[in-house]
Protein backbone atom coordinates (compact mmCIF):
# COMPACT_ATOMS: atom_id res chain seq x y z
CA UNK A 1 0.00 0.00 0.00
CA UNK A 2 1.37 3.66 -1.30
CA UNK A 3 1.78 5.58 1.84
CA UNK A 4 0.14 9.24 1.41
CA UNK A 5 1.33 12.99 0.31
CA UNK A 6 1.79 13.69 4.02
CA UNK A 7 5.08 14.73 5.73
CA UNK A 8 4.41 11.10 7.78
CA UNK A 9 4.05 9.36 4.20
CA UNK A 10 7.22 10.94 2.25
CA UNK A 11 9.28 9.88 5.81
CA UNK A 12 8.05 6.25 5.14
CA UNK A 13 8.70 6.17 1.38
CA UNK A 14 12.61 7.78 2.06
CA UNK A 15 13.09 4.90 4.87
CA UNK A 16 11.67 1.91 2.67
CA UNK A 17 14.14 3.40 -0.35
CA UNK A 18 17.25 3.04 2.24
CA UNK A 19 16.40 -0.04 2.98
CA UNK A 20 16.08 -1.24 -0.38
CA UNK A 21 19.73 0.53 -1.57
CA UNK A 22 22.85 -0.69 -1.17
CA UNK A 23 25.07 -0.49 -3.93
CA UNK A 24 28.10 1.13 -3.33
CA UNK A 25 28.08 3.01 -7.14
CA UNK A 26 26.31 2.71 -10.69
CA UNK A 27 27.07 -0.43 -12.84
CA UNK A 28 27.54 0.75 -16.64
CA UNK A 29 26.62 -2.72 -18.39
CA UNK A 30 29.23 -2.82 -21.75
CA UNK A 31 27.43 -2.78 -25.01
CA UNK A 32 29.40 -5.20 -27.49
CA UNK A 33 28.05 -3.48 -30.28
CA UNK A 34 28.71 0.10 -29.82
CA UNK A 35 32.30 2.24 -28.89
CA UNK A 36 30.44 4.32 -26.29
CA UNK A 37 26.93 3.47 -24.23
CA UNK A 38 24.20 5.23 -25.37
CA UNK A 39 20.99 5.14 -23.30
CA UNK A 40 17.66 7.26 -22.31
CA UNK A 41 15.94 7.10 -19.20
CA UNK A 42 12.54 8.39 -17.08
CA UNK A 43 12.32 10.29 -14.41
CA UNK A 44 11.57 9.32 -11.33
CA UNK A 45 13.31 6.16 -12.20
CA UNK A 46 15.91 3.94 -9.70
CA UNK A 47 18.78 4.95 -11.95
CA UNK A 48 17.59 8.99 -11.67
CA UNK A 49 19.58 8.98 -7.80
CA UNK A 50 22.77 10.52 -6.32
CA UNK A 51 25.44 7.82 -7.74
CA UNK A 52 29.25 7.40 -9.23
CA UNK A 53 30.84 5.16 -11.70
CA UNK A 54 33.81 4.93 -13.24
CA UNK A 55 32.72 6.02 -16.80
CA UNK A 56 32.82 9.35 -18.18
CA UNK A 57 29.50 10.25 -18.77
CA UNK A 58 27.73 13.40 -21.26
CA UNK A 59 24.52 13.98 -20.11
CA UNK A 60 21.80 16.07 -21.64
CA UNK A 61 18.21 16.87 -19.98
CA UNK A 62 15.47 16.88 -22.57
CA UNK A 63 12.13 18.33 -20.61
CA UNK A 64 11.54 20.27 -17.26
CA UNK A 65 13.54 22.13 -14.82
CA UNK A 66 14.97 21.24 -11.38
CA UNK A 67 18.21 21.17 -9.39
CA UNK A 68 21.28 19.41 -9.99
CA UNK A 69 24.24 18.23 -7.68
CA UNK A 70 27.51 17.52 -9.41
CA UNK A 71 30.56 16.94 -6.69
CA UNK A 72 30.08 19.79 -3.92
CA UNK A 73 28.56 22.12 -6.58
CA UNK A 74 24.76 22.56 -6.79
CA UNK A 75 22.90 24.55 -9.04
CA UNK A 76 19.56 24.35 -11.61
CA UNK A 77 18.31 23.11 -14.99
CA UNK A 78 16.49 23.51 -17.47
CA UNK A 79 15.93 21.30 -20.77
CA UNK A 80 19.39 21.81 -22.85
CA UNK A 81 21.09 21.30 -19.95
CA UNK A 82 24.33 19.59 -21.08
CA UNK A 83 27.05 18.35 -18.51
CA UNK A 84 30.00 16.12 -18.68
CA UNK A 85 30.63 14.41 -15.41
CA UNK A 86 34.39 12.60 -14.55
CA UNK A 87 35.26 9.09 -13.76
CA UNK A 88 34.22 8.48 -10.10
CA UNK A 89 32.51 12.05 -9.75
CA UNK A 90 29.39 11.75 -7.65
CA UNK A 91 26.30 13.57 -9.51
CA UNK A 92 22.18 13.66 -9.65
CA UNK A 93 19.63 15.60 -11.49
CA UNK A 94 16.26 16.19 -9.50
CA UNK A 95 13.02 17.39 -11.26
CA UNK A 96 10.67 19.56 -10.14
CA UNK A 97 7.24 17.71 -10.42
CA UNK A 98 4.13 18.03 -10.33
CA UNK A 99 1.86 15.23 -7.85
CA UNK A 100 1.96 12.16 -10.02
CA UNK A 101 4.12 13.52 -12.74
CA UNK A 102 6.33 11.57 -15.09
CA UNK A 103 8.75 12.62 -17.04
CA UNK A 104 9.18 9.81 -20.06
CA UNK A 105 13.04 9.94 -21.36
CA UNK A 106 14.07 12.55 -19.44
CA UNK A 107 17.56 12.13 -20.29
CA UNK A 108 20.00 11.22 -22.80
CA UNK A 109 23.18 10.18 -21.36
CA UNK A 110 26.49 8.84 -23.03
CA UNK A 111 28.86 7.05 -21.06
CA UNK A 112 32.60 5.19 -21.95
CA UNK A 113 35.51 4.00 -19.99
CA UNK A 114 38.51 6.35 -19.85
CA UNK A 115 40.49 3.36 -21.12
CA UNK A 116 38.46 3.40 -24.83
CA UNK A 117 40.25 6.52 -25.15
CA UNK A 118 43.65 5.92 -24.53
CA UNK A 119 43.50 2.92 -26.87
CA UNK A 120 41.77 4.89 -29.30
CA UNK A 121 44.22 7.64 -29.20
CA UNK A 122 47.27 5.22 -29.66
CA UNK A 123 45.35 3.67 -33.31
CA UNK A 124 43.85 7.46 -33.92
CA UNK A 125 46.29 10.39 -32.59
CA UNK A 126 43.81 13.03 -33.07
CA UNK A 127 41.68 11.08 -30.64
CA UNK A 128 44.44 12.81 -28.43
CA UNK A 129 42.49 16.10 -28.60
CA UNK A 130 39.93 14.71 -25.71
CA UNK A 131 42.48 14.05 -23.31
CA UNK A 132 42.47 17.50 -22.07
CA UNK A 133 38.78 17.46 -21.55
CA UNK A 134 38.54 14.38 -19.61
CA UNK A 135 41.10 15.95 -17.06
CA UNK A 136 39.09 18.77 -16.79
CA UNK A 137 36.10 16.97 -16.55
CA UNK A 138 36.97 15.76 -12.72
CA UNK A 139 35.37 18.90 -11.72
CA UNK A 140 32.08 18.91 -14.03
CA UNK A 141 31.48 21.08 -16.64
CA UNK A 142 28.39 22.40 -17.96
CA UNK A 143 28.45 23.33 -21.37
CA UNK A 144 26.53 26.78 -22.08
CA UNK A 145 25.36 28.61 -25.08
CA UNK A 146 25.77 27.83 -28.92
CA UNK A 147 28.28 24.85 -27.53
CA UNK A 148 25.19 23.24 -25.39
CA UNK A 149 23.07 23.40 -28.37
CA UNK A 150 25.48 21.96 -30.59
CA UNK A 151 26.31 18.93 -28.09
CA UNK A 152 22.20 18.67 -27.84
CA UNK A 153 21.90 17.83 -31.28
CA UNK A 154 24.87 15.39 -32.03
CA UNK A 155 23.88 13.51 -29.04
CA UNK A 156 19.89 13.54 -30.17
CA UNK A 157 21.39 12.48 -33.63
CA UNK A 158 23.48 9.50 -31.85
CA UNK A 159 20.57 8.19 -30.51
CA UNK A 160 18.72 7.82 -33.96
CA UNK A 161 22.09 6.21 -35.70
CA UNK A 162 24.10 2.98 -35.49
CA UNK A 163 27.35 1.88 -36.92
CA UNK A 164 29.74 4.30 -38.47
CA UNK A 165 27.08 6.80 -38.66
CA UNK A 166 26.06 6.79 -34.75
CA UNK A 167 30.25 6.48 -34.83
CA UNK A 168 30.65 10.17 -36.53
CA UNK A 169 28.14 11.77 -34.24
CA UNK A 170 30.41 10.97 -31.31
CA UNK A 171 33.53 12.56 -32.89
CA UNK A 172 31.04 15.25 -34.01
CA UNK A 173 30.29 15.30 -30.09
CA UNK A 174 33.73 15.16 -29.18
CA UNK A 175 34.57 18.34 -31.34
CA UNK A 176 32.11 20.30 -29.71
CA UNK A 177 33.09 19.68 -26.18
CA UNK A 178 36.63 20.19 -27.05
CA UNK A 179 36.66 22.88 -29.11
CA UNK A 180 33.79 25.12 -26.78
CA UNK A 181 35.52 28.98 -26.08
CA UNK A 182 35.78 29.64 -22.05
CA UNK A 183 32.43 31.14 -22.19
CA UNK A 184 30.62 28.50 -23.07
CA UNK A 185 31.75 26.39 -20.02
CA UNK A 186 31.25 26.44 -16.82
CA UNK A 187 33.05 24.19 -13.92
CA UNK A 188 31.39 22.96 -11.37
CA UNK A 189 33.27 21.39 -8.28
CA UNK A 190 35.73 22.79 -6.51
CA UNK A 191 39.21 21.32 -7.24
CA UNK A 192 39.81 20.03 -3.85
CA UNK A 193 36.53 18.01 -3.60
CA UNK A 194 37.04 14.00 -2.36
CA UNK A 195 34.00 13.01 -1.08
CA UNK A 196 34.02 9.15 0.77
CA UNK A 197 31.23 7.05 -0.33
CA UNK A 198 30.74 3.49 -0.44
CA UNK A 199 27.45 1.30 -0.38
CA UNK A 200 25.55 3.01 2.31
CA UNK A 201 26.64 6.78 2.09
CA UNK A 202 25.65 6.84 -1.08
CA UNK A 203 22.10 5.56 -0.31
CA UNK A 204 22.24 8.08 3.01
CA UNK A 205 23.28 11.16 0.92
CA UNK A 206 20.12 10.32 -2.39
CA UNK A 207 17.57 10.45 0.14
CA UNK A 208 18.87 13.27 2.31
CA UNK A 209 19.30 15.16 -0.98
CA UNK A 210 15.52 14.67 -1.53
CA UNK A 211 14.61 15.53 1.55
CA UNK A 212 16.46 18.70 0.66
CA UNK A 213 15.46 19.19 -2.16
CA UNK A 214 12.18 18.58 -1.64
CA UNK A 215 12.25 21.57 1.41
CA UNK A 216 14.48 23.81 0.39
CA UNK A 217 11.60 26.94 0.65
CA UNK A 218 10.32 26.05 3.69
CA UNK A 219 11.76 24.68 6.97
CA UNK A 220 15.06 21.85 6.62
CA UNK A 221 16.03 20.35 10.17
CA UNK A 222 19.51 18.20 10.10
CA UNK A 223 17.67 16.67 13.07
CA UNK A 224 14.83 15.67 10.43
CA UNK A 225 17.25 14.29 8.40
CA UNK A 226 19.79 12.58 10.67
CA UNK A 227 16.13 10.62 11.76
CA UNK A 228 14.81 9.45 8.17
CA UNK A 229 18.17 7.66 7.85
CA UNK A 230 18.38 6.62 11.62
CA UNK A 231 21.33 8.64 12.87
CA UNK A 232 22.13 10.59 16.21
CA UNK A 233 22.76 14.48 15.01
CA UNK A 234 26.62 14.72 15.86
CA UNK A 235 27.10 11.23 13.71
CA UNK A 236 25.09 12.31 10.87
CA UNK A 237 26.59 15.86 10.84
CA UNK A 238 30.40 13.89 10.47
CA UNK A 239 28.79 11.56 8.19
CA UNK A 240 27.63 13.47 5.74
CA UNK A 241 30.50 16.07 5.91
CA UNK A 242 32.61 12.75 4.45
CA UNK A 243 30.32 11.46 2.23
CA UNK A 244 29.72 14.81 0.09
CA UNK A 245 33.34 16.71 0.61
CA UNK A 246 30.26 19.92 2.26
CA UNK A 247 28.68 20.06 5.85
CA UNK A 248 24.82 19.82 5.63
CA UNK A 249 24.00 23.39 6.36
CA UNK A 250 26.26 24.31 3.31
CA UNK A 251 24.59 22.68 0.63
CA UNK A 252 20.99 23.72 1.89
CA UNK A 253 22.54 27.11 1.46
CA UNK A 254 23.80 26.59 -1.67
CA UNK A 255 20.27 24.88 -3.01
CA UNK A 256 18.62 28.50 -1.85
CA UNK A 257 20.81 30.70 -3.26
CA UNK A 258 20.60 28.85 -6.67
CA UNK A 259 17.18 28.76 -6.60
CA UNK A 260 17.22 32.28 -6.47
CA UNK A 261 19.74 33.02 -8.93
CA UNK A 262 17.11 30.93 -11.65
CA UNK A 263 14.45 33.23 -10.05
CA UNK A 264 16.25 36.35 -10.36
CA UNK A 265 17.14 35.59 -13.76
CA UNK A 266 13.85 34.31 -15.11
CA UNK A 267 11.19 36.13 -13.32
CA UNK A 268 10.58 40.24 -12.08
CA UNK A 269 9.77 39.05 -8.28
CA UNK A 270 10.58 41.70 -6.32
CA UNK A 271 14.27 40.85 -4.46
CA UNK A 272 12.41 40.78 -0.98
CA UNK A 273 10.01 38.59 -2.14
CA UNK A 274 12.49 36.07 -3.42
CA UNK A 275 14.71 35.94 -0.36
CA UNK A 276 11.61 34.63 1.86
CA UNK A 277 10.55 32.44 -1.40
CA UNK A 278 13.48 30.41 -1.46
CA UNK A 279 14.12 30.05 2.40
CA UNK A 280 15.85 32.87 4.17
CA UNK A 281 14.16 34.39 7.00
CA UNK A 282 15.60 37.85 6.58
CA UNK A 283 16.59 39.96 3.43
CA UNK A 284 20.03 41.17 4.64
CA UNK A 285 21.03 37.72 5.38
CA UNK A 286 19.76 36.93 2.06
CA UNK A 287 21.75 39.82 0.25
CA UNK A 288 24.84 38.98 2.73
CA UNK A 289 24.98 35.03 1.58
CA UNK A 290 24.30 35.78 -1.58
CA UNK A 291 27.13 38.35 -2.45
CA UNK A 292 29.59 35.94 -0.42
CA UNK A 293 28.77 32.86 -2.81
CA UNK A 294 28.72 35.21 -6.32
CA UNK A 295 30.67 38.55 -5.53
CA UNK A 296 27.63 40.29 -6.66
CA UNK A 297 24.47 41.60 -4.62
CA UNK A 298 21.03 40.35 -5.64
CA UNK A 299 20.03 43.47 -7.46
CA UNK A 300 23.80 43.71 -9.32
CA UNK A 301 23.70 40.24 -10.68
CA UNK A 302 19.83 41.00 -12.14
CA UNK A 303 21.20 44.01 -13.65
CA UNK A 304 23.70 42.41 -15.22
CA UNK A 305 21.96 39.67 -16.53
CA UNK A 306 19.51 41.83 -17.83
CA UNK A 307 22.08 44.03 -19.53
CA UNK A 308 23.75 40.57 -20.97
CA UNK A 309 20.19 40.30 -22.28
CA UNK A 310 20.14 43.18 -24.51
CA UNK A 311 23.30 42.91 -25.79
Amino acid sequence: MTAPDTAEGATARLAERLLGMRANREVIPPDPNHSVRWHQHSYPSPVARWNYHPEYEIHLIRKGTGKFIVGDHIGTFEAGHVALVGSGLPHDWVSDLQPGEFLENRDAVIQFDGKWVEQTSSLVPEMAEVKPLLEQSQRGIEFLGSSAKAAAAAIEAMGTTSGLARLQHLFDLFAVLTGAPEEDRRYLAEEWFRPQLDGQAAAVVDLVLEYVFSNHAGTIKMSEAAGMVGMQEASFSKYFKRATGQNFSDLVRKLRLAHARRLLESTDTAISDICYEVGFSNLSNFNRHFLNDTGETPRQFRQRIQNEGRG
